[in-house]
Protein backbone atom coordinates (compact mmCIF):
# COMPACT_ATOMS: atom_id res chain seq x y z
CA UNK A 1 0.00 0.00 0.00
CA UNK A 2 1.19 3.53 -0.75
CA UNK A 3 1.08 5.65 1.89
CA UNK A 4 0.63 9.71 1.15
CA UNK A 5 1.71 12.04 4.40
CA UNK A 6 0.50 15.32 3.78
CA UNK A 7 2.53 18.06 5.32
CA UNK A 8 1.01 20.59 8.06
CA UNK A 9 0.91 23.45 6.12
CA UNK A 10 -1.67 21.33 3.30
CA UNK A 11 -4.47 22.76 4.87
CA UNK A 12 -8.53 22.12 3.85
CA UNK A 13 -8.40 25.00 1.47
CA UNK A 14 -6.23 22.89 -0.72
CA UNK A 15 -9.56 20.62 -0.69
CA UNK A 16 -9.25 20.86 -4.60
CA UNK A 17 -5.99 20.19 -5.05
CA UNK A 18 -6.50 17.05 -2.81
CA UNK A 19 -9.43 16.11 -4.72
CA UNK A 20 -7.88 16.31 -8.23
CA UNK A 21 -4.46 14.14 -7.19
CA UNK A 22 -6.40 11.33 -5.29
CA UNK A 23 -8.55 10.80 -8.57
CA UNK A 24 -5.61 10.66 -10.83
CA UNK A 25 -4.11 8.26 -8.73
CA UNK A 26 -3.61 5.20 -10.67
CA UNK A 27 -6.55 2.86 -10.02
CA UNK A 28 -5.28 -0.59 -8.83
CA UNK A 29 -2.75 0.74 -6.64
CA UNK A 30 -4.07 0.61 -2.72
CA UNK A 31 -3.61 3.87 -1.01
CA UNK A 32 -3.48 5.31 2.49
CA UNK A 33 -4.14 9.39 2.86
CA UNK A 34 -2.70 11.30 6.17
CA UNK A 35 -3.65 14.16 6.63
CA UNK A 36 -1.88 16.84 9.20
CA UNK A 37 -3.35 20.16 10.09
CA UNK A 38 -5.21 20.60 12.64
CA UNK A 39 -8.04 22.46 10.63
CA UNK A 40 -8.75 18.89 8.94
CA UNK A 41 -9.79 17.76 12.55
CA UNK A 42 -11.64 20.61 13.99
CA UNK A 43 -14.55 21.12 11.53
CA UNK A 44 -16.90 17.92 10.97
CA UNK A 45 -18.20 19.04 7.88
CA UNK A 46 -14.49 19.51 6.55
CA UNK A 47 -13.20 15.98 7.84
CA UNK A 48 -16.67 14.71 6.67
CA UNK A 49 -15.97 15.45 3.01
CA UNK A 50 -12.31 14.75 3.28
CA UNK A 51 -13.78 11.15 4.50
CA UNK A 52 -16.53 10.98 1.97
CA UNK A 53 -13.64 11.49 -0.67
CA UNK A 54 -11.73 8.80 0.79
CA UNK A 55 -14.96 6.55 1.15
CA UNK A 56 -15.89 7.51 -3.08
CA UNK A 57 -12.21 6.05 -3.93
CA UNK A 58 -11.65 3.37 -1.36
CA UNK A 59 -8.68 5.11 0.14
CA UNK A 60 -7.29 4.26 3.87
CA UNK A 61 -7.74 7.54 6.14
CA UNK A 62 -4.50 6.81 8.29
CA UNK A 63 -4.93 6.92 11.80
CA UNK A 64 -2.03 8.61 13.74
CA UNK A 65 -1.26 7.82 17.59
CA UNK A 66 0.97 9.66 18.73
CA UNK A 67 1.15 11.63 21.83
CA UNK A 68 0.93 15.15 21.16
CA UNK A 69 -1.73 14.98 18.50
CA UNK A 70 -4.53 13.28 19.67
CA UNK A 71 -7.09 14.62 17.32
CA UNK A 72 -5.40 12.25 14.90
CA UNK A 73 -6.48 9.65 16.34
CA UNK A 74 -10.02 10.00 14.91
CA UNK A 75 -11.19 5.76 14.48
CA UNK A 76 -12.72 6.77 11.43
CA UNK A 77 -11.96 4.05 8.70
CA UNK A 78 -13.12 4.87 5.05
CA UNK A 79 -12.37 1.33 3.72
CA UNK A 80 -11.90 -2.24 4.88
CA UNK A 81 -7.82 -1.15 5.64
CA UNK A 82 -7.24 -0.11 8.98
CA UNK A 83 -3.74 2.13 9.04
CA UNK A 84 -2.31 3.01 11.51
CA UNK A 85 1.09 5.07 12.30
CA UNK A 86 1.61 4.46 15.99
CA UNK A 87 4.45 7.11 17.26
CA UNK A 88 5.98 5.58 20.68
CA UNK A 89 7.00 8.34 23.48
CA UNK A 90 9.95 6.24 24.34
CA UNK A 91 8.22 5.03 27.79
CA UNK A 92 7.21 1.97 28.90
CA UNK A 93 3.43 2.72 28.40
CA UNK A 94 3.95 2.63 24.67
CA UNK A 95 3.45 -1.36 25.24
CA UNK A 96 0.35 -0.75 26.70
CA UNK A 97 -1.15 1.95 24.31
CA UNK A 98 -0.39 -1.18 21.66
CA UNK A 99 -2.32 -3.56 23.64
CA UNK A 100 -5.35 -1.30 23.23
CA UNK A 101 -4.65 -1.16 19.09
CA UNK A 102 -4.78 -5.10 19.52
CA UNK A 103 -7.66 -5.06 20.54
CA UNK A 104 -9.43 -2.04 18.93
CA UNK A 105 -8.24 -3.93 15.71
CA UNK A 106 -9.99 -7.56 17.18
CA UNK A 107 -13.19 -5.32 16.88
CA UNK A 108 -12.30 -4.26 13.63
CA UNK A 109 -11.57 -7.65 12.29
CA UNK A 110 -14.47 -8.99 13.96
CA UNK A 111 -16.89 -6.09 11.85
CA UNK A 112 -15.51 -7.21 8.13
CA UNK A 113 -11.89 -5.21 8.74
CA UNK A 114 -10.38 -7.19 5.82
CA UNK A 115 -6.77 -5.85 6.39
CA UNK A 116 -4.88 -3.81 9.21
CA UNK A 117 -1.67 -2.74 8.87
CA UNK A 118 0.27 -1.02 11.19
CA UNK A 119 3.67 1.37 11.25
CA UNK A 120 5.57 0.91 14.97
CA UNK A 121 7.74 4.19 15.16
CA UNK A 122 9.35 5.13 17.95
CA UNK A 123 12.29 7.80 18.67
CA UNK A 124 15.05 5.33 20.05
CA UNK A 125 15.27 2.90 17.36
CA UNK A 126 17.05 0.05 19.11
CA UNK A 127 13.40 0.12 21.09
CA UNK A 128 11.39 -0.18 17.22
CA UNK A 129 11.68 -3.81 16.75
CA UNK A 130 11.45 -4.94 19.97
CA UNK A 131 8.07 -2.82 20.14
CA UNK A 132 6.94 -4.02 16.71
CA UNK A 133 7.94 -8.00 17.71
CA UNK A 134 5.73 -7.53 20.78
CA UNK A 135 2.62 -5.85 19.27
CA UNK A 136 2.99 -8.38 15.73
CA UNK A 137 3.00 -11.46 18.73
CA UNK A 138 0.39 -10.47 20.29
CA UNK A 139 -2.20 -9.83 17.11
CA UNK A 140 -1.19 -12.78 15.59
CA UNK A 141 -2.39 -14.43 19.47
CA UNK A 142 -5.94 -12.44 19.54
CA UNK A 143 -6.34 -12.98 15.61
Amino acid sequence: MAFMQLHDNFKPKDFDRLKNALEAFPKGFPLAVEVRNEEWFSDEKINDEFCALLESLNMANIIVDTAGRRDMMHMRLTNPVAFIRYVGANHESDYDRLDEWVERIKTWKIRDCKNSISLCIKNIEIESPLLASQFIENLNLAL
